[in-house]
């Protein structure tokens, strides 16, 4: 349950996930004010009550404000991040002064192309002196609109903190668990997406079920690898934000990495007006791993099938022709 349900809460972003947020936090009784870029879009959600263009079968609570004003986020108790890790820098290196005040919550899952950082960092380096956060783990946003029961990780390096942000953002519906291991967890929403991809590759190529398993289990040691090299716990990885959410997204056709896999296999054009987090992120990661000397066969291939360096047949024979080993 969250606090007292009287804490204003702030959320930066109207896509999908932001307003599932808003939605499942103002029927808790927070008063929530959703941030979106596009004027009109908010003129929408105002005459509409509902996100016509992400979440149009929800109702906004009352309790939920939409807004073009991001100063109205400045004396929210939190700010929920939840514009695309990709934007998060340029987004806060023009809005962070406007939110020197709240617990600042990255509610985006990635890591970033041209300071190859995860979103923690991103808002550290933004907004100096701000309590930092994560917000990762399984949790599709019409289920979490709908009130369905979902399980996520909240992680934030001071404890106290992490534990008023845990009570004000939980409700009945959406229970979150605490962490202080924010380099794991973030590392595990974002690198999911990667082999997410992958995995929608396997089944577009027609390769079975057993070979989706196969990868999720490799893909999971991968993870593991990069996430230890960085200094997080292995048990994050074994959590809701690691394991948790590498299962949800590499098995439903409702995840978009998995579907632009499930594309790519197939031989299909993707709508590119999508945002495939997973796709930035591998060539981020692979990078990471070339630089730093980290065994990421998978994460490599992925970037290169999405580079052009590297087709869909030499991918699957370069994997298949690896050295045997020890698991």
């Amino acid at each position: 349950m969250s606090g007292d349900g009287a804490e204003p809460i702030g959320i930066a972003g109207a896509g999908a996930f932001g307003t599932a947020l808003a939605v499942v936090l103002g029927a808790a009784g927070h008063p929530v004010r959703l941030w979106a870029r596009d004027a009109r879009q908010v003129a929408s959600m105002r005459r509409l009550g509902a996100n016509r263009s992400y979440l149009p079968d929800h109702r906004l609570p009352e309790t939920v404000t939409p807004t073009d004003d991001i100063a109205s986020l400045a004396d929210t108790e939190a700010v929920l991040l939840a514009v695309p890790a990709q934007q998060l820098s340029a987004f806060l290196n023009r809005h962070g002064q406007a939110l020197a005040g709240p617990a600042l919550v990255a509610a985006c899952k990635g890591i970033a192309l041209d300071t190859l950082q995860g979103p923690s960092a991103v808002i550290a380096a933004a907004c100096p002196g701000a309590t930092v956060a994560v917000l990762s783990g399984p949790g599709f946003a019409g289920d979490i609109a709908a009130g369905l029961p979902t399980a996520m990780t909240l992680a934030c390096t001071d404890p106290a903190a992490g534990a008023r942000l845990q009570r004000m953002l939980s409700t009945p519906a959406l229970r979150l668990y605490r962490s202080t291991d924010v380099v794991g967890t973030e590392l595990g929403g974002a690198l999911k997406n990667v082999i997410a991809i992958a995995a929608g590759i396997v089944i577009g190529a027609g390769l079975g079920d057993s070979a989706r398993a196969a990868l999720m289990t490799r893909g999971h040691a991968e993870i593991l690898r990069l996430a230890r090299h960085r200094g997080a716990r292995t048990a994050t990885l074994s959590g809701l934000s690691g394991l948790g959410d590498l299962v949800l997204t590499c098995t439903s056709e409702r995840s978009r990495n998995f579907r632009f896999g499930l594309a790519l296999g197939r031989g299909h054009a993707f709508d590119p007006a999508l945002t495939v987090e997973g796709a930035a992120t591998a060539r981020a990661v692979a990078r990471i791993a070339a630089s730093e000397g980290i065994d990421m066969p998978l994460t490599t291939t992925v970037a290169a099938i999405l580079d052009h360096r590297l087709s869909l047949a030499g991918a699957i024979d370069a994997l298949l022709s690896r050295p045997l080993k020890e698991e």
